[in-house]
């Protein structure tokens, strides 16, 4: 029998974005997509976050943001992870890395945030 994630990082993130889901459906959204097998999670390469989102977006994956593709857009992305090349990416493009629980202590409500899998 399952009880979800075994990494406690992972579970405090989770704890935390339900948390923050009283005030904003989607961090209740986020820890609900963060719950599943690391096999369901989502994985987002840089190329796919560039394509689709406009300069100046805030951006939540839930899960791990990978460096293949380029960005030339200034966003704050939030993720459970990032790989290194992605988070040098993002900050030489003007960009800012944040955790998912950080981007809810800024945003309670989650207000003009998008979701990214």
């Amino acid at each position: 029998m399952r009880t979800g994630p075994t990494n406690p990082v992972l579970r405090g993130t989770i704890k935390a974005l339900e948390s923050a889901g009283k005030n904003g459906k989607i961090w209740k959204d986020l820890a609900e997509r963060l719950s599943v097998s690391t096999r369901i999670r989502a994985s987002v390469n840089l190329a796919v976050i560039n394509r689709h989102a406009k300069d100046g977006e805030v951006i939540a994956v839930p899960g791990k943001v990978l460096s293949y593709g380029n960005i030339d857009k200034k966003l704050t992305i939030g993720a459970f992870s990032f790989s290194s090349q992605a988070a040098k990416k993002i900050e030489n493009a003007g960009g800012k890395v944040s955790s998912l629980e950080e981007l809810a202590h800024k945003n309670p409500k989650g207000n003009k945030i998008r979701i990214m899998v």
